[in-house]
């Protein structure tokens, strides 16, 4: 019996989070009301109250669900006995595979992560090292001639891969499988190869 109140009680939770992170990137966690949650999630306001004490305790497991759920799942991928451009083409191809249908999550960090006491932001901010250290040592196996001695230079280049995943949902808000894994493809290339090497050689 105990298993399954706690398996209702988890679903209507992840049902609240989705429906609330739809809310907060329409409206605007500001603006938003919990009012509005409830009615969206076909609730009443004292149900989300039973699950939440107050609007940042949405946000922060919003956000906590979504950014621990990337960061292992990007993490633990099995990347052994492969060349370092070929592990960055698949962490960039997972990424954006993994944002697929998580545009609103993905768009209320920036706004959500301020709201938040400082003990909630560094577990939050804890995950998007750990996504970022990965990426940079990815980067620095590719080219240690030139990353693994300028800091800043590979910090630089960690995050233009990380602009350009980030906002892929702003410049292809419909985009299928197949274009994600193209545009991943050409994120890595790019990085890698940068645009002269994406073109043919001069005949």
């Amino acid at each position: 019996m105990a298993r399954t109140i706690a398996k209702d009680h988890d679903d209507k939770r992840r049902h609240i989070l989705t429906i609330a992170a739809q809310v907060f990137a329409r409206e605007g966690i500001a603006r938003a009301s919990m009012n509005e949650v409830a009615k969206a999630c076909g609730i009443s306001k004292a149900n989300i109250y039973h699950y939440y004490a107050s609007k940042d305790d949405v946000v922060f497991d919003i956000l906590d669900s979504y950014l621990s759920e990337l960061r292992d799942l990007i993490c633990n991928l099995d990347r052994s006995g492969m060349a370092p451009a070929d592990q960055l083409h698949l962490i960039t191809r997972e990424f954006l595979l993994a944002y697929d249908g998580m545009d609103h999550q993905h768009k209320i960090q920036s706004e959500g992560l301020p709201r938040l006491s400082m003990d909630k932001q560094e577990v939050l901010k804890g995950y998007q090292r750990d996504l970022v250290g990965l990426v940079s040592e990815i980067l620095q196996d590719c080219a240690p001639d030139i990353l693994a001695t300028d800091k800043a230079k590979c910090r630089d280049i960690t995050m233009s891969v990380f602009g350009m995943l980030n906002w892929f949902y702003m410049w292809h808000p419909k985009a299928t499988k197949a274009a994600r894994i193209s545009y991943a493809a050409s994120i890595s290339d790019l990085t890698l190869h940068g645009v002269t090497g994406q073109c043919p050689e001069a005949s």
